[in-house]
């Protein structure tokens, strides 16, 4: 991955809490595991609650960490007075999404001033931490702003 240089010194800090302001992924169980400048993990422990008629985890459900994980993938790069949102996301579901833990690693291929684009990469992690790809997206975020994100002062 190429090394990117973040949007603000408290690059980590805006990324977590917005991440935290986000209550769909309160609702699912899922949490942000690692912030890097252009990278996020974003962790889903399994749960009957998020899965499909089969016991797989829901491609949607499977969809929402992936997008959250570019998306702050990008905003991790941006200045503070600006925001994201996705303009566009494909997924290809490789594998049923069985967990025990769902993981999205969502990484910057190339910031821009209006889109930065972004590769996403899903994976069942073992107890062990073994992972296997399960699916794997390419989306387009786009900057918002001047517009700093709900509960930051701006």
């Amino acid at each position: 991955m190429t090394a990117f240089e973040p949007g603000s010194a408290d690059y980590e800090r805006r990324t977590r809490d917005s991440f935290a302001r986000q209550a769909a992924m309160r609702l699912i169980g899922a949490e942000m595991t690692s912030v890097e400048p252009g990278r996020v993990e974003i962790a889903l422990p399994f749960s009957e609650q998020v899965t499909q008629q089969h016991g797989f985890i829901h491609a949607g459900i499977t969809s929402a960490i992936a997008d959250t994980a570019g998306g702050f993938a990008a905003f991790t790069l941006f200045p503070p007075d600006v925001s994201v949102l996705t303009a566009e996301y494909k997924i290809n579901l490789l594998a049923p999404a069985t967990g025990p833990r769902l993981v999205a690693v969502g990484e910057v291929l190339k910031p821009g001033r209006t889109l930065t684009t972004c590769e996403v990469a899903v994976y069942n992690e073992a107890a062990d931490g073994r992972r296997k790809l399960c699916a794997k997206v390419l989306q387009t975020l786009a900057r918002v702003g001047p517009r700093p994100d709900i509960g930051e002062a701006g």
